[in-house]
């Protein structure tokens, strides 16, 4: 493959910005199927008449199919689309990044998606497909999983695509007061039911005092059950938030978290906030799991992209516990510029 890039750059260096624009075409097609021409310009960022042309191809190709409700991808677009992932990130160096920031972030295996999920919401599902593929290696019969809440492990689940009706799907932690959706208990819900499997909820929401905790926990057997699920959990899946921005979410009051700014931390994961360097400076009380408990998971994934999420990665990484990391390219070159 690398070979072909090669050739292409030197003999044919007009054919790679085409066939970038072809493979983005599919890929918005496959998860936004079925769609109208503008509405795909639009999705885009190019002009309709460009999209015309490029479609038209594709469809004459065998690759996409029009319809009155809009274009859709056929099997041969779905297998031209996974065929060309290789390609793609030898066209952008990811190989060779993957192995750098593993080396540099001291996590066992990272997985870059091209694009920017800032820009492109397609990027997002990819993450989220990307994890369910890493997924479905490990995961056998019988297992515990935890998630995490937010917008990207709500896509993990959305795209969850394989059976495993033995599973049972846990929250990591107590609840944040955020869109339904993105709530950890509704996203484990989901991937159950995608998964076939069972499902168990945690309704303790983060930010209680340790009072009101040792009450509710005294007096809820059930609670006590999931707990112990969730820190016995052989896979977890979570996301990686900007320190600030999940302190908002929590909805913290202000002078907590200007002091979880004043004391340096830039990334959240599982109500833990690290500095740069990977140092806990606060913790939302909450139950469920803690950064501790990550050495007794059998296989941790972190999941997050964008740019503006580079340091707050580095942070959760430097904390340590992370086996694979998924992230987006943008996310991955902003990292490198960084260390």
């Amino acid at each position: 493959m690398k070979n072909v890039v090669q050739i292409h750059r030197k003999l044919a260096p007009e054919l790679i910005a085409l066939i970038e624009d072809r493979y983005n075409i599919l890929r918005h097609v496959n998860y936004s199927q079925p769609i109208g021409r503008r509405a795909l310009a639009q999705n885009l960022g190019i002009g309709e008449r460009v999209v015309r042309a490029q479609v038209e191809f594709l469809k004459n190709a065998g690759f996409l199919e029009f319809s009155s409700l809009g274009m859709t991808i056929t099997a041969d677009g779905e297998k031209l689309l996974r065929d060309s992932e290789g390609y793609i990130n030898e066209l952008h160096g990811l190989d060779m990044l993957e192995a750098e920031l593993a080396n540099k972030l001291g996590v066992k295996q990272v997985i870059i998606i091209s694009g920017d999920s800032e820009a492109d919401t397609t990027v997002k599902r990819e993450l989220g497909r990307a994890v369910v593929n890493i997924l479905g290696q490990y995961l056998t019969e019988e297992m515990v999983i935890a998630v995490s809440g937010g917008s990207t492990m709500a896509q993990v689940a959305e795209v969850t695509s394989f059976s495993a009706s033995k599973t049972t799907v846990v929250p990591a932690r107590g609840g944040l007061g955020e869109q339904v959706e993105y709530q950890a208990n509704i996203i484990a819900a989901v991937m159950a039911a995608k998964l076939g499997g069972t499902y168990r909820l945690l309704h303790i929401p983060d930010g209680m005092s340790e009072e009101a905790l040792d009450v509710i926990l005294a007096n809820d057997a059930n609670a006590n059950t999931v707990i112990e699920m969730i820190k016995h959990a052989n896979i977890l899946i979570h996301g990686i938030g900007r320190a600030l921005d999940m302190a908002m979410r929590r909805s913290c009051d202000a002078p907590i978290a200007d002091e979880i700014v004043r004391r340096g931390a830039v990334g959240e994961a599982l109500g833990y906030y690290c500095t740069l360097e990977g140092k806990c400076v606060y913790v939302t009380s909450s139950v469920g799991l803690r950064l501790d408990d990550l050495a007794d998971i059998g296989l941790v994934i972190a999941v997050a992209g964008g740019r503006k999420k580079a340091e707050a990665i580095i942070a959760v990484t430097s904390a340590g516990g992370q086996d694979v990391l998924v992230i987006d390219e943008a996310a991955a070159k902003a990292i490198k510029a960084i260390i």
